[in-house]
């Protein structure tokens, strides 16, 4: 039976064939190889649909080893730590509620083939919701994306992290431990491809956060980090008209992309509820155990967290 994958553009699978070394006769092959480790691997029990996997195999550049490492710390994470990244209950009021003052937002028009994203913190208020909240919605937002955005998984996404209107109380929920559980898990177990994060309209508090966060990532990230204390300096690498109407561009209104993914999240229910079938027994891990304390501990340095 062929792979169950969705049809790709003629320009995207030249991108996935020249930048992540997809070939597309050996799909089913590479498909088959990850499958068959998944069976023999006792401790994990992931999703094994061809199109969530494919993000992996993408997400990795079409190495094996770096697949089947991502896929375990995918699940490993959520496993672990499922109030930030196993979402099972996307009509939980309070995820709604944040979900619909839109705080994350994708929006429709690519910037040369990549996805753009605003996060905007502000909208939240920070004495009703707490970060960790704030950030399960935007980990539905991801994991849907993950398996309908051939955009983001092939050709990366570009995030604007708008902090007008946040206040110090929402710089102040960042605490080290909660950073390295989200880079750990954007970096390590996510397969999407961050081309770039822009930081706008920056306040106090915030120098003190990125700085923390920052040595987390890796040296490659790092490089990817842009701050503007306005959003002039934003636009002469993410042009007006690629923001959203809102910013004075032509991407999109975000009332009606907010409202879109309402409607997505209904759409996904049934999936999202399926999420308690899969994660990682730690009991049946073959050779030594994850010392989570030690990694993600909020004393000392963050260390890879090392499965094979």
């Amino acid at each position: 039976m062929p792979p169950q994958i969705r049809p790709i553009s003629a320009e995207l699978q030249a991108n996935a064939t020249n930048n992540l070394n997809e070939v597309p006769e050996r799909i089913e092959a590479d498909l088959e190889a990850i499958k068959t480790w998944i069976d023999q691997q006792p401790h994990l029990n992931p999703r094994t649909d061809d199109q969530f996997l494919i993000a992996f195999l993408r997400g990795c550049k079409y190495s094996l080893e770096r697949t089947k490492a991502k896929l375990d710390k995918y699940y490993t994470l959520r496993t672990k730590y499922p109030e930030l990244f196993n979402i099972t209950n996307v009509d939980d009021p309070k995820l709604r509620e944040i979900q619909r003052q839109g705080p994350i937002v994708y929006l429709p028009n690519l910037l040369n083939g990549v996805r753009l994203g605003i996060f905007r913190l502000g909208v939240v208020p920070a004495e009703k919701y707490s970060i960790g909240e704030v950030m399960q919605v935007g980990q539905v937002m991801q994991e849907i994306a993950l398996i309908e955005d051939d955009y983001a998984i092939i050709n990366g996404v570009i995030f604007i992290m708008d902090l007008n209107g946040a206040t110090a109380s929402h710089m102040f929920q960042m605490t080290p431990g909660l950073a390295k559980k989200m880079t750990a898990f954007s970096e390590e177990a996510l397969p999407m491809r961050p081309k770039a994060q822009h930081f706008v309209n920056t306040i106090t508090g915030f120098e003190t956060v990125f700085n923390m966060f920052k040595p987390m990532m890796s040296k490659k990230q790092q490089g990817r980090l842009f701050v503007h204390s306005k959003i002039d300096s934003l636009v002469e690498q993410v042009p007006l008209e690629y923001l959203p109407k809102e910013y004075g561009g032509q991407n999109g209104s975000l009332a009606e992309i907010i409202a879109e993914w309402d409607t997505k999240f209904d759409a996904y229910r049934e999936y999202f509820k399926d999420n308690a079938k899969y994660g990682t027994d730690e009991k049946l891990r073959p050779g030594k155990p994850i010392d989570f304390d030690s990694i993600f501990g909020t004393e000392g340095s963050f260390r890879k967290l090392d499965v094979d």
